[in-house]
């Protein structure tokens, strides 16, 4: 006769606990496993039958029957630590990638690979990829920065934003700007359509047929858009633009036109036709600093949409393309939503100036 199997008696509060380990979302696969063999032995089932269900040896399921006989439930759901393998990399040798990432440049390049630090200190280049995840480092990657000298970047900011956080009662907030020296480029080659399995493909290499320049005005408060191409951006042609939005809007309401430091935008002819209406105010962003200005979120949606990938023979089909944009972003405009205060966005900008502060010290 075979050696008799111990028979597993639970209480109803050792299979209370058991039942919550199973049902446990977080719980390690081995401990619910284990408890699942308890309740199906409680249950009266065999350890064969248990390995079945399963799917584990018979020999498996027979030890933790022996264990839960012989002790407390609580000894079934210990895990005891495997420290597994042994370190084969010292923390001198990562301290060393790291220093070498960050002080030091391989002598063909500007910047470390995976497998060129990998060859520079004697390490597998997935031990150099584990190391530069663990410590967040990107020698690939570059990201660029522009900070504001205006002398006046915080009232500048704490104005613009407070327009389109708390616009004035009975006022039209626009945001006025260019975009100059639009291109009308077509390929070399007729553009190759989509098909499946093949994206769209045209040629690297085009032709150009010569620009144009959009001046635009974004309503903040309705994220409609006024708009007209011309072929020059002069003062000229910037006051004839705000003509153009002096016979769109409504006569009464005061007017907010928020625009950057061109020159053309402080001419003397456009002082002399903005002294003339006083209900028009004009506030200036901060230099180097056109991301406040909300129009340029626009600008960057008009490229993506419809001139990064366009094809245009002449600037007449380019200027008829960007009007019939407009066209139909009027018909159901949506305005930018602006979510960060002044106190934010100042906040942000003096601790990037500290970081970049303490960067260079520790470099010097």
């Amino acid at each position: 006769m075979g050696r008799v199997a111990g028979v597993v008696v639970l209480s109803v509060e050792e299979r209370s606990f058991l039942e919550s380990q199973v049902r446990r979302h977080k719980a390690p696969r081995s401990l619910s496993d284990r408890c699942r063999m308890i309740l199906l032995c409680a249950d009266g089932l065999p350890s064969k039958e248990v390995a079945s269900t399963m799917g584990v040896h018979e020999h498996t399921v027979g030890k933790w029957r022996r264990r839960f006989v012989r002790g407390p439930c609580a000894g079934v759901c210990r895990t005891k630590y495997r420290p597994g393998r042994p370190r084969t990399v010292s923390d001198a040798q990562v301290a060393k990638v790291i220093e070498r990432t960050l002080h030091s440049t391989p002598k063909d390049a500007t910047h470390w690979s995976i497998r060129s630090m990998a060859k520079e200190v004697g390490l597998s280049h997935t031990t150099i990829r584990r190391i530069w995840n663990a410590f967040g480092l990107q020698p690939h990657r570059r990201e660029t920065f522009k900070l504001s000298t205006d002398p006046l970047f915080v009232d500048k900011v704490r104005d613009i934003v407070g327009l389109y956080m708390s616009p004035p009662n009975r006022a039209i907030v626009l945001c006025v700007d260019e975009k100059s020296q639009i291109q009308a480029l077509d390929r070399e080659q007729p553009v190759l359509p989509m098909m499946p399995g093949v994206a769209e493909r045209q040629t690297h290499t085009y032709i150009r047929h010569g620009t144009t320049s959009l001046f635009a005005a974004l309503d903040i408060a309705t994220g409609a858009v006024i708009g007209k191409c011309y072929k020059r951006h002069r003062s000229q042609e910037f006051l004839g633009f705000l003509k153009q939005i002096d016979e769109c809007l409504p006569k009464g309401p005061d007017v907010h036109l928020v625009m950057d430091n061109y020159a053309t935008h402080k001419t003397k002819e456009v002082k002399a036709w903005l002294v003339r209406r006083p209900h028009w105010h004009v506030h200036f962003t901060p230099t180097s600093a056109s991301w406040i200005n909300q129009v340029e979120r626009w600008f960057a949606e008009l490229s993506r949409k419809k001139l990064k990938r366009g094809v245009h023979r002449s600037t007449r089909e380019l200027e008829a393309d960007i009007l019939a944009f407009i066209e139909t972003h009027n018909e159901n405009p949506k305005p930018y939503r602006w979510v960060k205060s002044a106190d934010e966005i100042l906040a942000s900008v003096k601790r990037f100036c500290h970081k970049t502060q303490q960067t260079l010290c520790t470099e010097l």
